[in-house]
C-alpha cells in the first residue's frame, strides 16, 4: 500500500512569506544559456539558502537538440539531461525528483486521402497525434464515418493512448464557381464576378453567394484564397462586380473569397452545417469547431440544440472573421475554449495582426480556464516538402511557449506527402520547447481565478505541490471537470486524470499536461488510489518510491462529501 506523508487540510490564500513566495524563490528555474551550458567546474556548487538564486547541479555537457524527426530516440536523452540540470544541489530521493518526461502540449491531425486509412491512423497516433479532426467542407458523411469508426477502434485496443475526434464545420464560405480550366490572370487586367450562376469564362466567373454584391464597396480589396491572388473593386452593377487584378496568378475552380476588412453578412452555421452537427451527434464526436463564429449567440444556439439531443459535445469557436474580434470575450466565455484559425485571420484583417491576436487569444483562454488551439500554416511546407522550414519550427515553439493546448496539422497530414513526418516534427518541435520552460509558472491573474470555487483553490495549490516537490498530479474525475482546471494551472509534473468515463477520457486528450487513463472505479476510495498507483506504475509512468499529488475535488463528490476537499502526498510502494 502506498505511504501517505502529508497532506489533508484546507488552504488559504498565498500571502507575502507563504509558501507561494519561497518556492518561487527556492525553484527560480535556470536561464536556457545555464541548462545548454553548464558550468565548467568539476565542483557542483553547495546549496545555500541566500537571496541570490540557486545554480543548477553539475552535469554531463549537454548538446543543442537537432529539429527531426529521425531524432526521436537521442531527445529524449537530451531531455532527461536537461531535466537533471535543473535539480536543485546535490538533494536525492523523491521531493526533488523530477516527473516523467511526456509531451503536454497536444497535436490536432486533420484526416483526410492521405491519412483516411487503419494502417494511417495507426501510424499517426504512434506519431504524436491527440486529436483526429475531419473538415466537413471535404468528404461526405460516408468518408467521415469511415474514420470515426477507426478512431473508435483504435482507443478500444490502445491501453496507453486515446484519441479524440473533432468535427469542424464548413462555415458560410464565399467561393467562385466552377471554370472549364483554370485561368491565369495578369496584373492590371480587369475581371468580373458575378452572382449569375453558372458563368465561368477567361474574364467573368460565378460567386456562391446572393448577397456578394451588397456586401462589397468600390475599393474594397478581394482576396482570393487568403491572399493568394487579389483583386481591386472598380464598380458595381445589380448582378456584378467588376474588379482590376492586382496580384495575379492561377484562378481555379471553387476558390475561396474574402474581402478585407469585412465578413460576410452570412448566418455562422449554414443548413450544411446542421446536418453535419447532426451527424456528429449520432456518431459521438468529442468536439465541435465551429467556423465563423461572429458572436455569442451562435454558441448558445449550438449549445442549447446539443443539450436538447442529450449530446455531451463541447464547442470550440473558431475565430477567423473581423466581426469575431470585437467580441472575443463573450464568444469565448460562451464557448469551452477557440481555434486560432489564421488563414482567414489573415484575409479579413492585416496579416500583422494575425501574431498579436493569437497571443491575445491564447492570453483570454488561459486566463478563462478554456482550451485553445493554434491552427492554419504551422508546417505548410512539408505538405510537399519532407523538412519545414526553420521559420514554420519557430512558429510552433511560439504557439508552444506562448501556451496553447493544441498545435495543428490540416493539408499536412489531410493530402500531404508526408503526413507522418510532419506529425513527428511538431512532436518534435514541442518537446523540445516545453523542455526549455520554465516549471512552475502562474497565470498572473491567478487570484482572481480561483475566488470562485473551492475546487479552483485546490487545483491552485496542487499545481504548487507539483511545482514544489516535482511531483505528477492524480485526479480521479467523472465529467474531467477537475483535471481540466488542472490544466489550466499548467503544473510542471504530468495529470494523471483516472475516469471511469470513456467519452470523459477521449474529451481530456485535447488538454495541455493531461494524460487520461480509463479505469472502472471501487466503492472504496483506497483500493482505486491503490489500484490507479499499480497501473501507472506497471506502465512506467511513475516509479517505485516516487512521490505523486492525490487530488480529490471538483463539481462531483466521490468518495468524499461535497464540503471535503482533500490533497495528499503519496509515495509509490512497490507492486505485488
Amino acid at each position: 500500500m502506498s505511504q501517505v506523508r502529508s497532506i489533508q487540510t484546507s488552504f488559504s490564500r498565498p500571502t507575502s512569506g507563504s509558501t507561494h513566495d519561497r518556492s518561487q524563490t527556492l525553484l527560480k528555474p535556470p536561464s536556457f544559456s545555464s541548462k545548454i551550458f553548464p558550468p565548467k567546474s568539476n565542483n557542483p556548487p553547495k546549496l545555500c539558502f541566500t537571496t541570490s538564486p540557486i545554480n543548477a547541479r553539475k552535469s554531463s555537457s549537454a548538446e543543442v537538440v537537432p529539429v527531426s524527426p529521425e531524432d526521436d530516440s537521442k531527445i529524449e536523452e537530451e531531455l532527461q539531461k536537461l531535466h537533471v540540470l535543473q535539480q536543485v544541489g546535490n538533494v536525492s530521493g523523491g521531493i526533488w525528483s523530477k516527473p516523467m518526461i511526456k509531451r503536454k502540449t497536444k497535436i490536432v491531425c486533420t484526416i483526410g486521402p492521405s491519412t483516411n486509412t487503419k494502417e494511417m491512423i495507426w501510424k499517426l497516433a504512434e506519431a504524436g497525434m491527440n486529436v483526429a479532426r475531419m473538415n466537413m467542407s471535404h468528404g461526405d458523411h460516408a468518408s467521415h464515418k469511415k474514420v470515426i469508426d477507426l478512431v473508435k477502434e483504435y482507443n478500444a485496443q490502445s491501453k496507453d493512448n486515446v484519441i479524440a475526434i473533432m468535427l469542424d464545420t464548413k462555415g458560410p464560405e464565399v467561393r467562385s464557381g466552377d471554370l472549364p480550366q483554370p485561368i491565369m490572370l495578369k496584373t492590371g487586367q480587369e475581371f468580373t464576378f458575378t452572382i449569375q450562376s453558372g458563368v465561368g469564362t477567361a474574364d467573368c466567373v460565378s460567386v456562391n453567394y446572393d448577397d456578394f454584391v451588397n456586401d462589397v464597396e468600390e475599393g474594397d480589396m478581394l482576396l482570393v484564397d487568403g491572399g493568394m491572388m487579389s483583386f481591386l473593386v472598380k464598380s458595381k452593377t445589380a448582378d456584378s462586380v467588376k474588379c482590376e487584378v492586382i496580384d495575379g496568378g492561377e484562378l481555379a475552380s471553387r476558390r475561396h473569397l474574402n474581402v478585407r476588412g469585412k465578413s460576410a453578412t452570412l448566418p455562422s452555421i449554414t443548413e450544411k452545417d446542421w446536418d453535419d452537427i447532426k451527424f456528429g451527434v449520432d456518431n459521438e464526436v468529442d468536439f465541435y469547431a465551429v467556423s465563423f463564429v461572429k458572436d455569442a449567440q451562435v454558441v448558445h444556439e449550438l449549445k442549447n440544440y446539443l443539450k436538447s439531443c442529450g449530446a455531451d459535445i463541447h464547442v470550440i469557436v473558431k475565430i477567423e472573421s473581423a466581426d469575431s474580434i470585437p467580441n472575443l470575450h463573450s464568444i469565448i466565455t460562451a464557448s469551452d475554449g477557440a481555434m486560432v484559425a489564421r488563414g482567414d485571420l489573415g484575409a479579413e484583417l492585416p496579416i500583422e495582426e494575425v501574431p498579436l491576436l493569437q497571443e491575445e487569444i491564447i492570453r483570454i483562454c488561459r486566463s478563462m480556464g478554456k482550451a485553445v488551439i493554434v491552427a492554419t500554416n504551422m508546417l505548410e511546407s512539408m505538405i510537399v516538402h519532407p523538412t519545414p522550414t526553420r521559420a514554420e519550427v519557430s512558429d510552433i515553439a511560439i504557439a508552444v511557449r506562448e501556451g496553447s493546448d493544441g498545435i495543428m496539422l490540416s493539408g499536412e497530414t489531410a493530402h500531404g506527402k508526408f503526413p507522418i513526418k510532419a506529425a513527428k516534427v511538431m512532436h518534435t518541435v514541442a518537446l523540445r520547447t516545453e523542455a526549455a520552460l520554465p516549471n512552475g509558472q502562474m497565470p498572473p491573474n491567478i487570484g482572481q481565478v480561483f475566488k470562485n470555487h473551492m475546487s479552483e483553490m485546490f487545483a491552485y495549490h496542487a499545481t504548487m505541490m507539483s511545482n514544489t516537490l516535482g511531483t505528477s498530479t492524480v485526479v480521479f474525475t467523472r465529467s474531467g471537470f477537475m483535471a481540466i482546471l488542472l490544466s489550466h494551472y499548467r503544473p510542471a509534473g504530468t495529470i494523471f486524470a483516472f475516469t471511469d468515463q470513456k467519452r470523459v477520457q477521449q474529451r481530456l486528450a485535447l488538454y495541455q499536461g493531461v494524460c487520461p487513463i480509463y479505469m472502472e472505479f471501487s466503492d472504496d476510495a483506497e483500493e482505486t488510489f491503490t489500484k490507479a498507483l499499480d497501473l501507472l506504475q506497471k506502465n512506467g509512468m511513475v516509479k517505485e518510491g516516487e512521490e505523486v499529488a492525490l487530488v480529490q475535488s471538483g463539481r462531483q463528490p466521490i468518495w468524499r462529501f461535497h464540503s471535503t476537499h482533500n490533497i495528499q502526498v503519496r509515495t509509490v510502494a512497490a507492486t505485488n
